[in-house]
């Protein structure tokens, strides 16, 4: 199967943009050979601007931008959302204005840049803030057609997209707010985002091999949340588990916990990043560390 990295479907997916919007505008805080904003560089230079290690200008001027009717992307990595987090908060999201945030490198999967790097909590972060559109695509087709919705939404949204190369799967249809059911089931239910998708997937199989029947459902969408399709599944389910790559504190499994208050379920478990800091290695052995790989997943959910 075909591995791309989601960041560098971003960075295609904003080229096009551009050449489709000529109110689309592009900042960057210095890590444009990182976030993958190079390709739009190249293409309309006179749109891009590269703001240097200032993150907070860079929120700010895109804030201004934004009033000018342009529609600006700022890209940096996402643990350096902390770093901004004032302009975004009260430059941005208060008066609603028409921002986007393509942050890149999020979760472990960065890797050998260790855990000073590694953002586990830019999605508690931006889930908390009113006006807010989050993305958290799980492949290079999730993620153009993330980049295609924030362009249409007038107020900011917040785009989480990965370092880590992963499998492109066969385009799924994308609506904003829409949970998308990956496999229907009736045992339990796996709900997941971003990269977590492939991971599940084979905790699927080796779920499968032990006779449990397992329902997976991709939230590409973290806000607006879909309760919904998620209530639906947990009532047929009855045993929950949440898949993230990311804190357990505020991100999905905190979506869907919330969702389902007062239900009564039968299970219900959050696996992801259990309140604690990444550390450096290689994106595998992080994963298997963190108890995020597919044949793990599969074994929490047994042993629960």
């Amino acid at each position: 199967m075909e591995k791309k990295a989601i960041r560098v479907a971003y960075g295609e997916a904003i080229v096009k943009l551009g050449a489709e919007n000529d109110k689309v505008v592009v900042f960057d805080a210095d890590l444009a050979a990182a976030t993958m904003t190079n390709g739009f560089k190249k293409a309309y230079p006179d749109r891009f601007i590269d703001c240097g290690i200032a993150e907070a200008n860079m929120v700010d001027m895109a804030a201004g931008a934004s009033t000018m009717g342009l529609i600006p992307f700022c890209s940096t990595f996402a643990v350096f959302a902390g770093r901004s987090y004032d302009q975004i908060r009260n430059g941005v999201c208060y008066p609603k204005l028409n921002v986007k945030f393509g942050f890149s490198h999020a979760g472990i999967t960065l890797g050998e840049d260790g855990g000073s790097h590694q953002a586990i909590e830019d999605i508690a972060l931006m889930r908390v803030l009113p006006n807010m559109t989050v993305f958290v695509p799980s492949d290079a087709n999730e993620c153009y057609k993330c980049v295609e919705a924030a362009a249409k939404i007038n107020g900011p949204v917040y785009i989480r997209t990965a370092r880590l190369p992963s499998p492109v799967y066969e385009e799924r249809p994308f609506e904003v707010g829409k949970a998308n059911v990956i496999k229907d089931g009736k045992d339990v239910v796996i709900f997941c985002c971003g990269i977590m998708l492939e991971h599940c997937l084979e905790a699927v199989e080796i779920l499968a091999q032990h006779g449990i029947d397992a329902a997976l459902v991709n939230h590409h969408t973290l806000k607006p949340f879909d309760e919904a399709l998620t209530r639906e599944y947990a009532a047929k389910c009855g045993k929950v588990f949440t898949v993230e790559e990311h804190s357990i504190i505020g991100g999905l499994g905190d979506a869907v916990a919330s969702a389902l208050c007062g239900m009564g379920l039968e299970k219900f478990l959050k696996i992801g990043i259990n309140d604690e800091f990444g550390q450096s290695g290689k994106p595998a052995h992080l994963l298997e560390e963190y108890g995020l790989t597919g044949k793990q997943i599969a074994e929490k959910i047994m042993n629960a």
